[in-house]
């Protein structure tokens, strides 16, 4: 009898240390999968960066810092409270660290991919299956927006959000005679939720009536939860004005993008956006890139192959539905369920919609979840039946979608800056490169002159835009000053900058350096601080009136019979007393003309720590020449 107790005890503890080391082992592969995801999510989205705001993440960042939180929530003219408080939180805590907001977005969308990966694994019982989730994922050249701006965290919220609601509702779908709700309550959670993320996903409503339907609830509570939902979000919005008057979808990031009141021109964006998931583009160039017909021949090849893996792979689901006609109503209905998932997830459904590329990123995600439980559905019994080859095919045919799907991709990704809403942030990115990037808080209380006219910057944005660099949030005496010539800029002095429009590379150049040699250039004695020699040369060009002033001051005490001749080309115009300090001499030229001016003084700084060039230093000159 002790025997067998023994061995009880012991086959006991055997089980659970073998379990605590499966346990163990399970979560080893999680996490290294985790840092797989993250390492592949940095890498693939390399090229994408945030430098400065604009457009809608600008007027975001400016209600933050004018707006208490409260009215921040509330009074933006939206119901997206909760997305409201996310980039609240997001902008307290980067403060002025703008390039920053791409890491952490990046990092969000890694973990989405996680939450696949985790979802795919438990649909399919495959941990390869999984991994594949993850990176086709994460790969997806639709992720451009959510990472690229500040508002694409309301993509990463609703995108989160939506495959949860999903997840949820399958698991209450797949538990046929049970009497375990909380997967549907929590998915109505997160539907309330969602709904102040982002208001287009109300049409995800249907989908819970056809779970219980399916399940075959009777319960009024839980037809009536989803119902109250909708219609509380409904009159929310009808209350606020938000649902039926025409107005801008700035999350968007589309000036243009008014609501669509046609119905069949959303089918139309519902048509393209289901085509974007399978690597076909037929939208409007400046919303998804080249077409599907202007790809290179290669390009086509591979999405061609790789959509020929994906209908191989739902030929074989489909034939293994009719070889079991008589469970084919569970996987109908599940299917409903994912498909109508992807067709809600479009923003076609939209009324403010035009089809954007990025639209249909949650789609894209519901369908490899769709994959994966055709997947678990498909090998359910293969392994204990010894038929495991034939789950290897399956497996191969996702994996091989995955990869000619890549090059794809990868040549998709390369026209992203070229979309309509990423031209304008690669713009300001530009703009925030050359000026904070190279002169960081020394821009403030500059003019910053910007030579020519073709890159458009409105007045919201000009007193804005340099405001998130400060962390005072007022960057004081800073203004941005659109010239079409140089010649409209005066002299260069230290409280300026100039900057040369690039219209082909849609950005900017720093060219202070250059005007300012271009402007006043000294040949010898002439420093850019104002310090001259005792004798000094610089080349001077006058301004739109001609008059160049001068102004000379001397860093000690004045003495008696200190002079200074002035030449201009090379003859003798002026002589110039110090009786006092400073002293100052203008003259009348040709306007825009280009003089030579040497100065000659009698006199040297006699406290000067340090001679620059062949003569001692001699006064500090300031030249004028508007």
């Amino acid at each position: 009898m002790r025997e067998q107790q023994t061995a009880g005890v012991r086959d006991s503890w055997d089980n659970k240390h073998v379990e605590r080391w499966r346990t163990a082992s399970r979560w080893k592969n999680d996490l290294a999968v985790m840092v797989l995801l993250t390492g592949f999510a940095l890498w693939i989205n390399r090229n994408i960066q945030i430098q400065g705001l604009c457009m809608e993440d600008l007027k975001l960042w400016s209600c933050y810092g004018e707006l208490p939180l409260w009215k921040y929530l509330f009074s933006l003219g939206d119901m997206r409270f909760l997305y409201n408080l996310a980039v609240w939180l997001e902008l307290k805590i980067l403060g002025t660290h703008i390039a920053w907001i791409v890491p952490v977005h990046l990092l969000m969308n890694a973990g989405i991919a996680f939450t696949l990966y985790r979802m795919g694994k438990h649909f399919s019982h495959s941990f390869y299956v999984g991994i594949f989730c993850g990176f086709v994922f994460l790969a997806s050249r639709m992720s451009y927006y959510q990472i690229g701006r500040l508002s694409g965290l309301m993509e990463i919220m609703a995108l989160w959000m939506a495959i949860g609601i999903l997840y949820l509702l399958c698991i209450f779908s797949m538990d046929h005679g049970g009497k375990d709700y909380r997967s549907f309550y929590g998915a109505c959670g997160l539907y309330l939720g969602i709904c102040f993320v982002h208001e287009r996903f109300w049409v995800l409503f249907p989908l819970f009536l056809w779970v219980l339907l399916c399940r075959r609830v009777r319960k009024g509570k839980l037809w009536t939860l989803p119902v109250v939902i909708c219609g509380a979000v409904w009159m929310l919005h009808l209350t606020a004005g938000q649902w039926i008057e025409q107005r801008k979808f700035l999350a968007a990031g589309q000036e243009s993008d008014l609501i669509i009141r046609s119905f069949g021109e959303r089918i139309k964006n519902v048509i393209r956006q289901g085509a974007y998931l399978f690597g076909i583009h037929t939208g409007p160039g400046h919303l998804s890139g080249p077409s599907y017909r202007q790809a290179p021949l290669g390009v086509m090849l591979l999405i061609g192959a790789a959509d020929l893996m994906l209908l191989m792979f739902l030929v074989a689901f489909f034939a293994k539905v009719i070889q079991e006609w008589k469970h084919c109503g569970g996987y109908l209905g599940i299917s409903i369920l994912f498909i109508g998932f992807v067709l809600c997830g479009f923003s076609g459904f939209s009324p403010g919609s035009s089809g954007e590329l990025y639209g249909a990123y949650v789609s894209y995600g519901a369908g490899l979840l769709y994959l994966s439980w055709m997947y678990g559905a498909l090998t359910d019994k293969m392994i204990q039946e010894g038929t495991w080859m034939q789950a290897v095919a399956y497996l191969s045919m996702l994996f091989l979608y995955g990869i000619l799907i890549f090059p794809a991709e990868l040549y998709y990704r390369g026209f992203n800056p070229k979309l309509s809403c990423m031209v304008n942030q690669q713009q300001y990115n530009s703009l925030a490169e050359e000026t904070y990037g190279i002169y960081g808080d020394g821009i403030f209380g500059k003019t910053i002159y910007v030579i020519g006219r073709d890159l458009p910057v409105d007045d919201f944005t000009r007193e804005t835009f340099f405001k998130v660099f400060d962390p005072e949030k007022k960057a004081e005496g800073t203004s941005l000053v659109h010239v079409e010539d140089i010649r409209q800029i005066g002299l260069i002095s230290e409280d300026m900058l100039v900057l040369q429009e690039e219209p082909d590379q849609n950005g900017y150049q720093d060219v202070t350096y250059a005007m300012r040699q271009l402007k006043c250039r000294g040949i010898y004695g002439y420093y850019e601080d104002g310090w001259i020699d005792e004798q000094a040369k610089v080349q001077v060009m006058a301004g739109s009136t001609g008059v160049i002033e001068m102004e000379f001051f001397y860093p000690g005490s004045l003495e008696e019979d200190q002079w200074i001749t002035i030449y201009v080309n090379g003859e003798p115009e002026f002589y110039l007393e110090m009786e006092q300090n400073p002293v100052r001499r203008s003259f009348q030229t040709i306007p825009f003309d280009t003089l030579t001016l040497e100065f000659r003084t009698n006199f040297y700084a006699k406290n000067a720590r340090e001679q620059r060039g062949e003569t001692r230093l001699a006064a500090i000159l300031a030249m004028w020449a508007d």
